[in-house]
């Protein structure tokens, strides 16, 4: 039996399915504050590009401002729901509440507790992450089936940046060093996705880092979803998702073994 196919048995033992229920039911208690963090920042993006830049520009690329930036949003509300909680959360559970210590106490492994703990925060952001698609439709963004494959697109992304996060838990010594991420890394991100205004217009070397950002093809993949698949296009950018996802993950278990098993 290869290496992949001994981690794959591992994974499918009960003691990822406890640290799951275990989450469900520990979320259970703070689930309105979460939401809440959650839905409304990304909302709150959505009503002020949409309606302050929408007043000044109706169109961009062809879409109304509000039903563009509704479908972008998505690619914010999936990133605030999955790398920020990770990272902090990580960082907070193994260092000062000493939480994965008593998990792996139990007959469960860093593999299997890393993985359940990413599966739970990418099921929440495939969630929150409709949270603006579904406010653009109150202001006129028009149903469409394809909408349908939204939440599990955010959530193959949310699995990736879930994963990014305990990466950074895993990697920094100190919860103050997370600035310099959200600073020098999720920032500039965020802005060069494509999700307030077109890539194109950037200069080129903006363009070709939005190439290999994550939040640039969930954003594209999104509103392929939304207004109709490029397949070819669509092929790439659910790639770079899932490769992305894929390595995340591969790493975070990695760095948090590391922190975990001497």
């Amino acid at each position: 039996m290869s290496a992949q196919q001994r981690r794959l048995g591992r994974l499918e033992r009960p003691a990822l399915m406890g640290v799951l229920v275990r989450e469900i039911i520990n979320f259970a208690s703070f689930w309105r504050s979460s939401t809440f963090s959650a839905t409304v920042e990304p909302t709150v993006y959505l009503l002020a590009f949409g309606f302050g830049f929408g007043s000044l520009v109706s169109t961009v690329g062809g879409y109304d401002y509000v039903e563009y930036v509704g479908t972008g949003t998505v690619a914010t509300a999936v990133l605030f729901s999955s790398a920020f909680p990770a990272m902090f959360g990580t960082f907070i559970k193994y260092k000062f509440q000493r939480t994965y210590d008593a998990i792996l106490a139990a007959p469960v492994d860093t593999e299997e507790l890393v993985t359940a703990e990413v599966l739970w925060l990418s099921v929440r952001a495939g969630t929150y992450g409709c949270a603006p698609m579904l406010v653009a439709i109150a202001f006129g963004l028009d149903p469409s089936w394809g909408m349908l494959l939204v939440p599990f697109i955010a959530m193959i992304a949310g699995f990736g940046w879930a994963s990014f996060g305990t990466v950074i838990a895993g990697v920094m010594k100190s919860i103050d060093n997370f600035n310099y991420v959200t600073s020098a890394v999720l920032t500039p991100l965020f802005l060069v996705a494509g999700t307030f205004f077109p890539i194109d217009g950037l200069p080129q070397w903006a363009q070709v880092l939005a190439q290999i950002n994550p939040l640039y093809h969930l954003v594209e993949l999104v509103r392929h979803a939304v207004f109709g698949f490029e397949p070819g296009a669509d092929l790439i950018h659910l790639g770079v998702l899932v490769a992305f996802a894929l390595l995340m993950w591969r790493l975070a278990i990695h760095f948090m073994e590391k922190k975990l098993i001497d």
